[in-house]
This record gives structure tokens, C-alpha cells and sequence, in this order.
């Protein structure tokens, strides 16, 4: 039958069902696309981590921040990045954290990737500093400043003593004590300890070349190469201690007059102890403040390929030779490594606290970072962190914008604030025959004792716009520390290589597609079940066609 010859009443009717089956269709297939990959976790259960003490002062801080506000239970073990690694490949840890990945290259050392499923997110950026105690005629010395080649020289031992002649260069105002250097190591399986191989390897091979037939270590692709486990000749001079704890807390004993360590900043300001200017590319000596590693890490070139298994590692090679001169020239990152799959002890309920606390120290822990010691991570990679943090099995991260995020290196156009805003050093902190006398670190409110910068180029950074040559105090027209100003006018900012955070567009609800689909239901039934009723009901009025025949048959006919 046409539907012509259908009437009007009977084309509204089907119509209507029409209609109806779109909508349950809609309803169906939109429940079955609200439904994640994974179920998501119910309830926050406690996780463990282990690894990093380069960043466990800032990790623990924002651990203590999501108990006291969300009551979410993490416990993260300051095990050095080498344990945390081993920790998390053989499943006795949810998650670990680390400033080198598995298997890094030129190293000779066992660290193979992990059969378990995992992933790489930036946690927290920093500057491994050299904090030192070192004292002149009694009086405490906050304004040492020390090149790379130097630092070098000290960590395998050539340079053995404070009033070497290198130091001295590097510090026309001061007159450096004779007594004995003492480096302190790490002697535990350490990520700082392998950030400062790769760059001794990679900017002073000569000098690390030559330690490793002193330990005993065969060379790597014809150099010495990356450790996390720092070597030492026995009697040479040299401590080692466990843990960044250990090592600074080694510097500041009284007793360590002329001990200097390689640990991170955030160890220096907690210690009230100073940490060198390290000399950078463009001739100026800087320490490793916020500002001063986030200008750094503009240079670092990281693994954009999200289908390499080392996805948002770092290659630190152009930072340590950046020309900016605010630069701080061992400037990092931490990660931490998520697992993406279940199993073991890792439950959807696991996931969604480690996924949640992601998303917290992603964006609200970067808040606290230069407090901490740190500098907070550039919105780059707080958008790639974001996104492997939906990798985590159970997780269910709420992804916040650059309007919202809150982190201190967001500014609208995608660039980084803080280093835009970085000030430039001083003039007295340029290499040279100055040298300034403020502190540094811990005792950057302490200046050199008197007495002890008695050199003819002692001088000072904040409150004198005029370096003691007499020119702008921070070289080229460019800012000094020591003013409120930002960046010169004709100065551009350096934009980072990322575009502005957006927040995804959600996906339709559960509860709507079923309420659509449940609608779409009753609008068929409306349609179909009267005209199936009714079809009975006449069918049921028609006489039986047995009972025609019988009456046929006895001549009887129907009134």
C-alpha cells in the first residue's frame, strides 16, 4: 500500500514511531559513547610512590596539602631516583619518580624499561645547585662564584684546594683561605647524580674522561659514561652520603668548613646555606632561582612524539650553553612515571588518586613551587602532563585551562610569564674584575662577611643601578636585579613552543542518553500499540469462518 492511500491519522502514526526509533538510536549509541575505556575508580585509596630526593621537598608539600583538604592518602618514600625506578618496574610502588628515564644512553649501567605499562609526566622544574660552607678568616663566605670548568675541575679532584688559582679567577673579591676542598657525593643511586654526568659528559668530556680509568670505569661510546651512582677514588678526600638530606645535611655541620655538594636549590633554602653562581653562556654568573631556571629551560628541547616510549623527556644540551644571561645552566625537570594499565596491586580506585593528585600538582602545586625551591612547569608541559595523565586506568583528572589552572608561567598568549619577567643580572655578576657581595640561597640575605671580600671589585647588586664599572648594572641596557621593572621595551619575550590550554569539549552524559532513549521508547509505543490493540479487538468481531460453514451446510443464514 502507498502511502498515499494511508490516512492521515495512520501517516502521524508512523511518523511519530519514526521519530521514536531516532531517538532511542541517539539514546543508545550516546550511553554506549559516555561510557569510559576503563571503569573509573569509586574511592580514593591509598597509593605509595618512591623515587626522586632531588624533588621529594616539593612532592611532600603537596602531599600533605591533598590530605589536609581532599583526606587523599599518599606516601611517597625519599629513595633516590634509582630506587624509585626499580621500585616501580617490579610493581612494589603505584608510582615512581625519577629526573632521568629507563635505560638512558652512554650509560653501562643495568636500567632496562619495564614490562609494565607506563608513561612519563613532568612534575616540578628546578636548578641542581652547589651549596657550599666555606669561610674567610672566620667569617662566612655567601657570594662564591664558580664557572663550569671549575666545577668540573673540583668534582674529579683536579682542583684540591679553595685558593687555586682557577678559583681565584673566578672570584676577584675574595681572598680564598687555603684549606682543602672537600666534595660531598651522593652514594646512592641518585637522578641528580646522573643530570650532573650527562652534563660533565657532554660539556666537559676531557676532564670526565679522565676520572673514569682513575675508578675504574670503562669508557662508553669513547667517553666516560652516565651514572647515577657517583664514583669515587678511595682516599682522595671525597664524602659520599645517602640522599640530598644526607649530602646537604653534611655541608651544614659546622664542622664542614670547606665542603660543597651538588644538590638541589630546595635543599640550600631550607639549610640557610649559600650556593655558587655558576658561569653561563653569556658570561654572567647566576644561581638557580625560579626565574632564572624557567629563562633556562626556554632552551630544552623535549620529546614531542607521543608515540616514543621516552614522550616528554628532556635533551638539557642547549641550556647548557643558552646565551640568555639570566640562565641557570643546570636547570631540569622531574617526572614521574604513571602506570597505564592495571595490575598487581594497582586498582581503578589507585588510579583515581594518582590521577587526582596529578591534576592537582599540575596546576595548584605549581603555586608553591619557587617558595619551595623549584620553578613551576610552563604550560606546555602542563598540558602534556595533562594528557597522560587520562592514560591512568581508574582516573578521572579534572582538566583545567590557562584561564584556571592558576600556574604562575600562564599568560594568555601561550608564553611563559615568569621567564618573561625574569630580571637581568647585575653588572657585578658579570665575569670580569667585579663581583657582587649579596648572598646567595639559604643566606642570600646574609652578605660576605667583613673581611672576607677585601679584593679591590667587591660590590654590590640591589640598590645600585651603576655597576662598579659605571655602566647600566645590568650590561646592554638591560635590567638589573635589584629593580621592580620587567623586561626592557624593545626586548621580546620568548614564547614558548605550545599553543593556549583549552578544556575538551564534553561528552554527553550517561543520564541524558538513557532519558533520551526511554523517551524515544514511549513515543513508539504511543504510535504502535493502539493500532495493534485495536486490529484485535475488530479481528475479535468477525464471525468464525467454521461456523459459516456450518451453517451452510444446515441452510441456515445469518440475520
Amino acid at each position: 500500500m502507498s502511502l498515499q492511500r494511508i490516512p492521515r491519522w495512520g501517516v502521524a502514526r508512523v511518523t511519530v514511531a519514526l521519530l521514536g526509533l531516532a531517538l532511542i538510536a541517539s539514546g543508545v549509541f550516546g550511553a554506549a559513547g559516555a561510557l569510559p575505556a576503563y571503569a573509573v575508580g569509586t574511592v580514593h585509596s591509598p597509593i605509595v610512590g618512591s623515587g626522586s630526593t632531588w624533588s621529594a621537598n616539593a612532592l611532600q608539600a603537596w602531599i600533605r596539602n591533598v590530605w589536609a583538604n581532599y583526606q587523599w592518602k599518599i606516601t611517597y618514600s625519599e629513595s633516590g631516583s634509582t630506587q624509585g625506578r626499580n621500585d616501580f618496574a617490579n610493581g612494589t610502588s603505584d608510582f615512581g619518580v625519577s629526573e632521568i628515564p629507563y635505560a638512558i644512553a652512554n650509560s653501562n649501567e643495568a636500567d632496562i624499561r619495564p614490562s609494565r605499562e607506563f608513561a612519563y609526566m613532568p612534575i616540578v622544574a628546578g636548578g641542581t645547585a652547589f651549596m657550599y660552607n666555606l669561610e674567610i678568616g672566620g667569617k662566612r663566605v655567601t657570594n662564591l662564584r664558580l664557572s663550569g670548568d671549575t666545577i668540573a675541575k673540583i668534582f674529579t679532584g683536579v682542583i684540591t684546594r679553595w685558593d687555586d688559582p682557577q678559583v681565584k679567577v673566578d672570584n676577584p673579591a675574595l681572598v680564598l683561605p687555603s684549606i682543602p676542598i672537600v666534595p660531598v657525593v651522593r652514594s646512592d643511586g641518585s637522578g641528580a647524580t646522573a643530570q650532573v654526568s650527562i652534563w660533565l659528559r657532554q660539556e666537559h668530556a676531557g676532564l670526565w674522561d679522565a676520572y673514569c680509568p682513575k675508578v675504574g670505569r670503562p669508557l662508553v661510546n669513547d667517553h666516560c659514561g652516565v651514572t647515577s651512582n657517583y664514583p669515587v677514588i678511595p682516599g682522595s678526600g671525597f664524602v659520599a652520603r645517602s640522599g640530598s638530606n644526607g649530602v646537604a645535611g653534611y655541608v651544614a655541620l659546622p664542622h664542614a668548613v670547606g665542603a660543597i655538594t651538588f644538590v638541589e636549590y630546595s635543599y640550600a633554602l631550607n639549610s640557610g646555606y649559600p650556593v655558587a653562581k655558576v658561569l653561563n653562556g653569556a658570561g654572567y654568573y647566576t644561581e638557580p632561582t625560579a626565574q632564572n631556571v624557567a629563562v633556562g629551560l626556554l632552551s630544552a628541547q623535549i620529546n614531542e612524539d607521543t608515540a616514543s616510549p621516552e614522550y616528554l623527556t628532556q635533551d638539557l644540551t642547549n641550556v647548557y650553553t643558552s646565551a640568555d644571561p639570566r640562565t641557570y645552566s643546570l636547570s631540569s625537570y622531574s617526572y614521574s612515571i604513571l602506570p597505564t594499565a592495571l595490575g598487581g596491586s594497582f586498582t581503578e580506585n589507585k588510579g583515581l588518586t594518582l590521577a587526582d593528585f596529578g591534576a592537582y600538582f599540575l596546576c595548584e602545586g605549581q603555586q608553591s613551587a619557587e617558595v619551595l625551591g623549584y620553578s613551576p612547569l610552563p604550560i606546555n608541559l602542563v598540558q602534556a602532563g595533562q594528557k597522560q595523565l587520562q592514560k591512568v586506568p581508574g582516573g578521572n583528572p579534572v582538566i583545567k585551562g590557562i584561564t584556571d589552572c592558576n600556574n604562575p608561567t600562564f599568560s594568555p598568549d601561550g608564553s611563559n610569564k615568569l621567564a618573561n619577567e625574569a630580571p637581568y643580572p647585575a653588572d657585578c655578576d658579570k665575569q670580569g674584575p667585579t663581583q657582587c657581595t649579596t648572598g646567595t640561597g639559604g643566606a642570600k640575605d646574609t652578605p660576605t662577611g667583613a673581611g672576607a671580600a677585601t679584593g679591590p671589585g667587591a660590590a654590590t647588586a640591589a640598590g645600585d643601578e651603576t655597576g662598579a664599572g659605571g655602566g647600566p648594572a645590568a650590561g646592554d641596557g638591560q635590567q638589573a636585579s635589584g629593580s621592580e621593572g620587567v623586561l626592557d621595551a624593545e626586548t621580546a619575550p620568548v614564547i614558548v613552543a605550545a599553543s593556549p590550554q583549552s578544556i575538551p569539549v564534553a561528552a554527553v552524559s550517561l543520564l541524558p542518553s538513557l532519558a533520551m532513549a526511554g523517551f524515544g521508547g514511549g513515543l513508539f509505543a504511543f504510535s504502535a500499540i493502539p493500532p495493534i490493540l485495536g486490529k484485535r479487538g475488530r479481528t475479535s468481531l468477525l464471525p468464525d469462518p467454521a461456523d459459516g460453514i456450518a451453517d451452510t451446510s444446515r441452510g441456515l443464514t445469518r440475520s
